[in-house]
């Protein structure tokens, strides 16, 4: 490699030191470089079959020999001063734009690149290297797909390096056309003169050497970027992030892949101040925030929700749709959408705290507010589903807390509203949960997913504003007497007109042979099994039909809750929650209760259960369940605890399922041969029979879900407070991970 620079250390020997001749080697190579301008007439040779490439590359060969035979730690030798000096920099960044010959601007980059990457004396600092850097990234990035795409990333690459080993050369890299001096004589031509060039005297080809005992010390000493900066600033022309958001925009793969990389390295500075100088004086935030808002509107007007689920999984790093999902109109859009969405999120995730803030609340005003929210609350039907399904496919993928939090904002508000049972759809959750409610089944069912999705996410506020705000001072349960000391005293089931004769189960009966067992310290197995068997005896036993089959039963059910209960517990390790409900004064005055909306909504959909669609009442039952998991007391008593006495007028999920069930007794005399169709109905679902039309056919569906709810609510009582103990002990999930 420094073959060359040896043949001329030979000539020198004895003769003049070596640094005077490595100056005259690096002088006679760009020599050679602007006499090429001046005496060469064919435009049309390509750059890499000139010389100009081998020139360049010993040039940067002797500045790396050179820094190596330095002494002084820091100082700059005879040719680095040289081209420091003489603008040599500008000059390549012109000939660059001229792009002459033909491919000179690859050259150039090359150049740069290898340049600030093997020579260690620190170059950024100096305005003869921080400027022509400058012009050269925004000439760059003025060219979308352009031949140079892969030099220009190596370029950026190099940069986002140098800043992350020292982000006070931010502020250095960070300016654009406006920090550049308004000075006309700053304006380079598209050819090249020959002032331009630094051309040497022939005669003398050190005349232009710098004079290290006067003003040439001047010229090489760090300028800060504040001196060429003008009134306004740049923060509108950053051309690093310009750069790289073009980069990132590329069709190759590779380039576009490694502009992300980069441009995370750069958002990830240690540094307070150049967190802060890259969120005010950038377009980084809105940048980002903008190319995501095109990539959402570039989607057709219609996708249909189960083509969005599809493609769930979708990687920043494998921004493709899998080529063995069936094709759909929008796919390869919808990908690239859920592939930058994962990306941002990403982004905040690893970003320095201050960037990570500002981007994500610049996502949420430009996508979620200004976009999404229009298209949540609008009158199309196709426009509603499309928009919910698309909102569910990003809380899926969401991973970082501040964006988290900002899309847990967007969607219940910035501030906690207790709701009263008249009141209308103030917010967007309540609008949503509107949704749920709606006359399309379609529109129902996806946004029930929607809220499915965020009530697995790591916030206390979701459960808090949806559920636990209502449920708090316990107003459901009746005043005015003491708190039960058995389920035998809570509750006489035989009593109520539901449960006649013929309906009861002797395994339903509170058990008497075991002592009684306070719910407010459900720590016995009495307790457990007085729960989990009120709910495996509520239907009936003429509406059963899993014993018929050999199917998965309510171990299998155990098996499922427990894993998906030690996954919730681990989520809600940190909100500190209490292990039992606080004990109601007996002389305090009782209050209205309100359910909130959202209990209200999916009791009342409960309740329709034998009139709603199969798939509607999957997605009901799905959502109760995933409530039911949660590990606090108010929870649990008021979902799972069957002997809770409730205040007048108040309705628990038990109560609810009590009247269904009442409902179903009343049915099934209207059914003929009723047991019968319902085993043929269940072997339908199964996949073991042809999907044949039956009459009553939702409502024996219907009965068919119910069984298998009440199979489930059993097994996540079951798993919260096992017999052998009340609480499962868990580890809390990973930091910085949703």
């Amino acid at each position: 490699m420094l073959s060359r620079l040896g043949a001329l250390l030979q000539e020198a020997v004895g003769a003049r030191e070596p640094s005077i001749d490595l100056l005259e080697a690096f002088v006679e190579h760009w020599k050679c470089i602007t006499h090429y301008y001046i005496e060469s007439t064919d435009e049309n040779t390509p750059a890499k079959k000139t010389d100009i490439p081998w020139r360049l590359k010993q040039m940067l060969d002797i500045l790396v020999y050179e820094e190596r035979q330095q002494t002084g730690a820091g100082e700059a030798g005879p040719c680095l001063e040289y081209l420091l000096q003489h603008k040599i920099l500008e000059t390549l960044c012109t000939l660059g734009k001229a792009e002459y010959p033909p491919g000179m601007r690859q050259q150039v980059f090359q150049f740069f690149s290898k340049l600030l990457a093997q020579v260690q004396h620190p170059l950024l600092h100096y305005l003869n290297v921080h400027r022509p850097v400058q012009k050269l990234l925004r000439l760059g990035g003025t060219v979308p797909g352009s031949q140079t795409e892969k030099e220009e990333v190596q370029f950026t690459t190099v940069l986002c390096s140098k800043i992350q080993q020292d982000p006070a050369l931010l502020t250095y890299i960070l300016e654009g056309k406006k920090m550049v001096s308004r000075k006309k004589s700053s304006r380079e031509p598209s050819t090249l003169p020959r002032e331009a060039a630094n051309i040497p005297d022939k005669d003398n080809p050190h005349s232009k050497a710098p004079d290290r005992s006067s003003g040439g010390a001047q010229a090489l000493s760090p300028q800060p970027p504040a001196e060429m900066e003008e009134p306004g600033g740049g923060a509108a022309d950053s051309n690093l992030i310009t750069s790289l958001m073009g980069l990132c925009k590329s069709k190759k793969g590779r380039v576009a892949l490694k502009a992300q990389e980069n441009l995370l390295l750069l958002v990830s500075v240690a540094s307070q101040a150049a967190a802060t100088y890259l969120v005010q004086s950038s377009p980084c935030c809105p940048a980002v925030a903008e190319h995501l808002c095109q990539l959402y509107q570039a989607l057709p007007t219609f996708l249909d929700p189960a083509d969005i689920a599809a493609l769930e999984g979708i990687s920043w790093r494998l921004p493709s749709a899998p080529s063995d999902e069936a094709a759909f109109p929008g796919k390869e859009a919808l990908a690239a959408f859920l592939g930058w969405f994962d990306y941002c999120d990403h982004l905040i995730m690893e970003a320095h705290m201050v960037v990570a803030d500002a981007l994500a609340k610049a996502v949420a005003e430009k996508l979620f507010v200004e976009i999404l929210q229009p298209h949540l609350l609008h009158v199309s039907e196709q426009s509603v589903l499309t928009s919910t399904a698309l909102l569910t496919a990003m809380l899926r993928q969401l991973r970082s807390p501040a964006l988290l939090r900002e899309a847990v904002a967007f969607l219940l508000g910035t501030e906690p509203q207790p709701a009263a049972p008249d009141d209308g759809p103030r917010t967007l959750c309540a609008h949503l949960i509107g949704h749920c409610d709606h006359l399309s089944d379609e529109i129902s069912i996806t946004t029930l997913r929607l809220f499915e999705e965020l009530l697995q996410k790591p916030h206390e506020r979701i459960i808090r504003s949806l559920v636990l705000g209502h449920l708090e001072g316990r107003h459901y349960v009746a005043r005015g007497s003491p708190e039960p000391e058995s389920y035998e005293d809570t509750v006489d089931l035989e009593e109520d007109p539901y449960f006649t004769d013929g309906f009861l189960d002797s395994s339903f009966q509170p058990s008497a042979k075991h002592p009684p067992a306070p719910l407010t310290n459900l720590d016995g197995k009495t307790a457990v099994t007085e729960i989990v068997n009120s709910f495996l005896c509520l239907v009936p036993e003429e509406a059963k039909t899993s014993a018929f089959l050999e199917e998965t039963g309510y171990d299998t059910y155990v098996h499922d809750a427990y894993g998906l209960f030690q996954e919730c517990s681990s989520r809600v390790a940190p909100w500190g929650w209490p292990l039992g409900p606080t004990p109601l004064d007996p002389h305090e005055p009782e209050r209205p209760f309100f359910e909130g909306h959202f209990l209200r909504m999916l009791f009342d959909r409960m309740s329709r259960i034998l009139e709603q669609p199969y798939s509607l009442n999957l997605q009901v039952t799905s959502v109760l369940s995933r409530l039911a998991l949660f590990p606090h007391p108010l929870i649990h008593e008021y979902l799972l605890d069957p002997y809770i006495n409730l205040a007048p007028g108040c309705r628990s999920l038990f109560s609810v399922l009590v009247r269904v069930i009442g409902d179903l007794m009343q049915r099934i005399q209207r059914v003929p041969q009723f047991p019968g169709k319902l085993l043929l109905v269940r072997k339908q679902l199964m996949g073991q029979v042809p999907g044949e039309q039956l009459d009553h056919q939702t409502l024996l569906q219907g009965v068919v879900v119910l069984e298998e709810f009440c199979k489930e609510l059993a097994a996540i009582a079951f798993v919260k407070f096992p017999p052998h103990g009340p609480h499962l002990h868990l580890s809390p999930p990973r930091e910085g991970h949703v």
